[in-house]
């Protein structure tokens, strides 16, 4: 078989290593805009990895562990004004776990797999293919295959299948299916925090307006910090009119004592949210993982996680039809539905709370704080939604 794949993001980086490693018959081609030469290492963006993400780099042998800060616990609270506060703990220790995640840099994910991969290349040079700073222009579908046309002027190669693993951010997405403005942004930045700092616990704080979060970093030389993203709705978002000690002072009052104290602020980004969904994975031979395939709202943090067990699916897939002689069609057409089951209730999921940010119902706070002081009392449905967030359905 010849396997197109299109993006050298994590989603893409890992389908090109796993498929290199437990599809050995296969040609791969990993296609991406950027010229190789480009330093992605120190690309800051934080990415939030859960236990089952961890595992499969580590099999990778891309994981980097000294790059991340592994989450321990995680508490999700509802701030005051409401009637119940209620406040949800998830901790690892009590789940039998080492860790329930991590959080680390964009850079310090895509770099080993890169590196990895590079590595792999080298050592099999007819099989694998590095084709970066090379755009693929168009996929059209072929009896029994598809034809990309690649790069500068009119190239144009034939595969067995090309997966799209180009995801980018919802506001530069062609619109899919099923698709929603949630009109809301996201603000996303490092905190600084007093000593001791978060140590490895991550906060999720439901405030009237949106979900605020922050994420362990590991400490630099200047000591704690945490990620922050912080969802507020746009006809509501006054915070570019902020200087950085408002928004530091209006960020603290928002968070529960669990956070600790802040004490300084980076300059902060803002994108807009949405939902941007194929109904449909596979369509002929190109088929969509990741955040070419379901892009979400940031509140649960299982964007990339669920684009990762997209990958290991189409891997396991790929492989079964070559190990059992079912044709790459049939094997193909059992995709969408053996990802439904983790991909449509976390769309759901997600959906609901962003939702639900927007409503101004009456006594609605309290109702969510209700929800979540019972969630912490129902200790065999709160290992349930913990092993979901950590490793997806199955």
């Amino acid at each position: 078989m010849k396997l197109a794949i299109i993006g050298a993001g994590p989603a893409g980086l890992a389908l090109a290593l796993l498929a290199a490693e437990r599809l050995r018959a296969t040609e791969i081609h990993l296609f991406d805009t950027r010229p190789l030469d480009r330093d992605i290492g120190g690309d800051a963006r934080t990415l939030a990895l859960n236990l089952g993400s961890i595992r499969l780099l580590q099999r990778l042998a891309a994981w980097r562990p000294e790059a991340a800060q592994a989450i321990q616990a995680v508490h999700v609270s509802q701030a005051p004004p409401a009637p119940v506060a209620g406040e949800v703990w998830i901790r690892a220790a009590e789940l039998g776990q080492p860790q329930l995640g991590a959080v680390l840099p964009y850079g310090a994910l895509v770099a080993p797999l890169q590196q990895r991969w590079l590595a792999l290349a080298a050592e099999q040079p007819v099989r694998l293919f590095t084709r970066f700073a090379t755009p693929v222009h168009a996929i059209r579908s072929q009896a029994g295959g598809v034809e990309l046309d690649c790069g500068e002027g009119p190239v144009v190669d034939r595969f067995d299948l090309a997966v799209v693993a180009e995801g980018g951010v919802f506001a530069e997405q062609d619109r899919k299916p099923i698709t929603s403005d949630y009109r809301q942004n996201a603000w996303v930045g490092t905190l600084r925090l007093a000593a001791p700092g978060l140590q490895g616990l991550a906060v999720e704080r439901f405030t009237r307006n949106g979900p605020l979060a922050l994420l362990p970093l590991p400490d630099d030389a200047e000591g704690p910090r945490a990620a922050l993203v912080w969802c507020l709705p746009q006809d509501e978002d006054d915070i570019a009119a902020l200087d950085d000690a408002q928004r530091l002072v209006v960020i603290q009052q928002q968070l529960p004592a669990a956070a600790g104290r802040l004490t300084g602020i980076s300059a902060l980004k803002c994108f807009p949210l949405g939902l941007n969904v194929e109904t449909r994975l596979l369509q002929g031979r190109a088929l969509r993982i990741g955040n070419a395939a379901q892009t979400l709202h940031p509140v649960a943090g299982q964007g990339l996680n669920l684009g990762l067990r997209d990958v290991q699916a189409l891997v396991d897939a790929l492989r079964d039809a070559g190990e059992t002689g079912t044709g790459l069609d049939a094997a193909l057409a059992r995709i969408d539905w053996q990802r439904a089951p983790d991909r449509w209730p976390m769309i759901a999921a997600t959906d609901f709370l962003a939702r639900s940010f927007a409503w101004r119902l009456p006594g609605l706070p309290g109702l969510r704080g209700l929800a979540l002081a019972g969630l912490e009392l129902a200790t065999p449905l709160k290992r349930a939604i913990a092993r979901r967030m950590m490793f997806g359905a199955g």
